[in-house]
């Protein structure tokens, strides 16, 4: 169904608080659609022929990020993991820790050990 000439579909209607707004942007389609002829084509054209040279320098950029992340991959993907652990595993080995503290080193199970070392490395 066509929709009435300067109206905007509903898909693309500003959520405006008064009417004043909604005139004034119906204003400016009814502007644009009538204001567009050849005169205007023309700088329109000559400002989307030097588009490509700013994307190239957006390209080069795009992969110097794509060389460093690949670079960091691996500190990164530990960071991250390390964080996972701290704040999902911190209680859980803390209770743990709770029913071996009165337990001498030599009773402790190689888990227990490993849990007291993992918690006294990430103290905060």
């Amino acid at each position: 169904m066509a929709l009435p000439w300067g109206t905007l579909p509903l898909k693309n209607k500003p959520a405006a608080s008064s009417e004043g707004e909604i005139h004034c942007l119906r204003t400016f389609v009814k502007l644009v659609q009538v204001k567009v002829v050849r005169r205007s084509l023309l700088p329109l054209l000559v400002s989307t022929a030097t588009l490509p040279q700013g994307n190239d320098s957006k390209k080069d950029l795009l992969q110097e990020y794509l060389k460093r992340s690949k670079e960091n991959k691996a500190r990164n993907d530990k960071e991250r993991l390390d964080d996972y652990y701290k704040r999902n595993y911190k209680d859980y080995f803390e209770l743990i820790e709770g029913s071996a503290r009165d337990k001498k080193e030599e009773l402790l199970s190689e888990s227990e050990r490993g849990i007291r070392a993992w918690l006294e490395k990430n103290k905060k």
